[in-house]
């Protein structure tokens, strides 16, 4: 489908300092003589320049660009023999198609693809682009494009709404769009609405009116581009935020933030080396999808991609049976799937290193992964705003149920409404700390917002607006959303309890937990429950019962849920969360809005 193997010279990072910096001073430095690297020319120094910066050790450089100093240096150390002969890219769409490319064509592909954005789009440093594609080559490929352009790339999911795109396009400004054949009639449906939109990319086979089609484009563009020499805290992405509790807000990342926020994390809870093949089977507007760009190329590693249309766990584990997949990363949903399938029938033998975040992961899911795989399933806790901050690192002990322990460079703690630190064992905000030293793997700020961005914090930290309590041994366990917390008699619930309690039941396929009101108790646990196929025909007087018993039994009796209403589906966000306050707001009505919570 595409192959390209040119090879074009490439100035080398000037921010290295040491012994490297004195072997990548030019582009001729990369061979000694015999036409050998030079013994300092050694992956392993510069990741770890990289990671040192990741975790707070060596300051940030004034420049930095991701393109040119990470994916350009991996393409030279690749032509000197310093990575096993895989891709660096590798997508397939099951029915045959495979795309294959080393970090030289991705490199010689997504300057064709900066070529396009620069001239026919007219991008300049700081204008921003919308990105809505499902999972093909060509959202890899303009990702890249935008850092070398310096351009700032919007993601989004392939599910928005013309209400959406509209929302996004007027409130972000961007100058253009690039999406597929199934989401350009709902742009055209709002397009003159949206006047700082200019140019309309297509990925297709075929022509549609008023849009521009990119892999023509791409084809005649010329594979010769001067990345952009972008500063650290120039921004690099805006991400609108899930809309859990609201409008969705934008959150603005830099070249730094993102670009080397992630190298550390990709080391050590990830566990990337330039030997893995990285499945990530996020969607491509999801943050997950950056992170694992941002993890996977600085540690050299390969990024797997499978088009996957629909979530399906037989292909997802025949895809993992069929190829030498070293590490996965799928949302707790989709493991719980997985799980219900007879993993005996399936061999995956490259499989070394599974993770999971995005929402809370039921230990009964853990547990029957582990059983049936052999492997832990390493959970990650963070945010639009953030890079990780909590995981369950490899080699560290796993307490099931946990979101694992902070996640440097970050001072992760548990603080009241005012900022105080809590006690271990006391449920309170989950917070990182921002002064008097503010990350840099951190977001810039809400864009257009400044009132949103004050209120995330208080005293010397950012709020997460997530609830939990850590440990003595300093694990985190999340409780809930603050909004989602729940307060029945004075006793305080999280949800994610008594989902994960209910979840351990074979009838439960997925589950949301709200208040509901109550005239005695003021409110109480209500469960919105889907059930499993198997299930979904039983006497429901008696399915429920037998549910509330059974989380009488797994946890404590007063977090049972006294009301049950069985659903064929729950509300989520076009990112895939759950929207509790939809189920809430329907519970205590518009008007009356959601119960007030006890200070």
């Amino acid at each position: 489908m595409f192959a390209w193997y040119t090879t074009r010279g490439n100035n080398m990072m000037p921010w290295l300092r040491g012994r490297v910096l004195k072997v990548l001073r030019s582009a001729r430095g990369f061979c000694g003589p015999h036409g050998q690297p030079p013994p300092l020319l050694d992956p392993q120094n510069i990741v770890a320049t990289w990671e040192a910066i990741s975790l707070g050790r060596q300051p940030v450089p004034e420049y930095f660009n991701f393109a040119h100093d990470v994916l350009d240096m991996w393409s030279q150390l690749e032509k000197a023999g310093h990575r096993p002969p895989i891709p660096a890219f590798w997508w397939v769409n099951g029915m045959g198609a495979e795309v294959k490319w080393n970090f030289e064509q991705l490199g010689q592909q997504s300057r064709r693809a900066a070529n396009v954005l620069k001239d026919t789009c007219s991008l300049q440093p700081g204008d921003r682009m919308m990105l809505v594609l499902p999972r093909l080559p060509e959202w890899w490929l303009v990702s890249v494009a935008c850092i070398r352009t310096g351009a700032v790339m919007i993601p989004g999911v392939s599910q928005l709404t013309e209400k959406d795109l509209k929302y996004r396009l007027q409130a972000s400004r961007a100058k253009s769009i690039i999406t597929s054949d199934s989401l350009a009639p709902r742009v055209d449906a709002i397009s003159a609405d949206c006047p700082s939109l200019q140019t309309k990319l297509l990925v297709s086979d075929s022509s549609r009116p008023g849009w521009m089609n990119f892999r023509e484009l791409l084809r005649e563009a010329s594979t010769e581009h001067n990345c952009v020499r972008t500063k650290s805290q120039d921004p690099l992405a805006i991400y609108f935020t899930s809309g859990t509790t609201g409008a969705p807000k934008m959150v603005e990342h830099s070249q730094a933030s993102y670009g080397l926020g992630f190298v550390a994390s990709g080391r050590h809870w990830v566990d990337l080396t330039k030997s893995d093949i990285f499945w990530n089977t996020s969607d491509t507007g999801w943050v997950k999808a950056a992170w694992t760009l941002f993890s996977a190329w600085p540690n050299g590693s390969c990024i797997f991609v499978h088009e996957l249309p629909r979530v399906d766990a037989k292909v997802i584990l025949n895809t993992l049976s069929s190829f030498p997949i070293t590490t996965l990363c799928c949302v707790p949903t989709i493991f719980r799937l997985l799980v219900q399938e007879d993993l005996t029938r399936y061999q995956f033998q490259s499989l070394r290193h599974c993770l999971t975040g995005g929402e809370a992961l039921n230990p009964d899911v853990r547990d029957k992964w582990k059983s049936q795989v052999g492997l832990e399933l390493h959970e990650g806790y963070g945010q639009s705003e953030t890079v990780v901050i909590c995981a369950n690192s490899k080699g560290m002990k796993i307490k099931s149920g946990s979101m694992g322990k902070a996640s440097p460079p970050y001072d992760v703690q548990i603080v009241d409404d005012e900022g105080n630190i809590l006690s271990p064992g006391e449920e309170g905000n989950v917070a990182v700390r921002v002064r008097p030293a503010r990350p840099f793997c951190f977001f810039s700020c809400y864009l257009d917002n400044p009132e949103k961005t004050e209120a995330s914090e208080r005293g010397d930290f950012y709020i997460t607006g997530d609830r939990a309590h850590k440990d003595k041994d300093g694990y985190f366990w999340f409780m809930g959303r603050n909004d989602d917390v729940i307060n029945s008699s004075s006793y305080r619930i999280g949800p994610v309890e008594v989902e994960s309690a209910l979840a351990e039941h074979p009838a439960v396929l997925e589950t949301a937990v709200v208040s509901s009101p109550d005239p005695i108790r003021g409110e109480v646990v209500k469960a919105f429950i889907v059930l499993s196929p198997t299930y979904s025909s039983q006497d429901p007087e008696k399915l429920t019962r037998e549910l509330q018993e059974h989380v009488k039994r797994v946890t404590a009796p007063y977090k049972y849920p006294r009301k049950v209403t069985f659903v064929s589906e729950l509300p989520k966000t076009v990112s895939g969360k759950i929207q509790r306050s939809k189920l809430r707001s329907q519970e205590w009505g518009e008007t009356r809005g959601s119960p007030r919570k006890a200070p």
